[in-house]
């Protein structure tokens, strides 16, 4: 039962982890279930189909986009995403904040980092995040709002592996706080850890979890 995994799972975080539950490809009765149980927070790599479930499900929902998101799809979902969480590129993010105030709104993302060992991963390095946020340009972004970062891991079982990625990425964050984002209070958002790998986050300093087959099973 969707319920009684939602249940365990919020009993076994600490509360200052957000729990994302990662819907895609599921149907809408999945995330009605999961709504009932109390879930508020939904991630979604497809922009179609966010797009559609917002429509058809209550709007208390908070909709996170967690994949890989084509700029010329951001229009889409300008008016009501609560949360983009792979801003990988300058263009990108110019991108947010040119739709964003077409709906006369500010939008939160994250910057994605590469942290893994896996060519398959996007993400910035630490240094092209470093000239994006020194440029006069990234500055005069003002539908925009940075609220951390996100970065995956690399797909196995070596545990030490894992934890140093992490680790890596909570380090990034603390310096990119430091450095850039010293006057703002809701800089404080490291999204790390899926359903293989969230206990190991949740230890580096994660404070958003990514969960799908956790919560829904296994995906066919």
């Amino acid at each position: 039962m969707i319920s009684e995994k939602l249940n365990k799972l919020q009993n076994d975080i600490p509360e200052n982890v957000t729990l994302v539950a990662v819907s895609k490809t599921k149907p809408i009765e999945d995330l009605k279930d999961a709504f009932k149980a109390g879930q508020l927070v939904f991630g979604e790599n497809k922009v179609q189909e966010m797009c559609a479930k917002w429509e058809h499900l209550p709007k208390e929902i908070e909709w996170h986009f967690i994949g890989h998101l084509q700029r010329n799809k951001v229009k889409y979902l300008a008016s009501f995403v609560g949360l983009i969480h792979g801003v990988e590129s300058f263009r990108l993010l110019k991108e947010i904040n040119k739709q964003a105030k077409k709906n006369d709104r500010t939008i939160d993302v994250l910057l994605q980092f590469f942290i893994a060992n896996e060519e398959t991963k996007f993400g910035l390095s630490f240094e092209e995040a470093k000239t994006m946020l020194q440029s006069d340009e990234f500055k005069s972004l003002d539908n925009v709002c940075i609220r951390g970062v996100m970065g995956m891991a690399t797909f196995t079982d070596e545990k030490e592996q894992i934890k140093r990625e992490f680790s890596g990425l909570k380090k990034i964050h603390q310096e990119l706080s430091i450095d850039f984002f010293n006057e703002q209070t809701n800089f404080d958002v490291i999204s790390m850890g899926m359903s293989g790998d969230y206990k190991i986050a949740i230890e580096e300093g994660s404070t958003m979890i990514r969960l799908g087959s956790s919560i829904f099973g296994k995906r066919d």
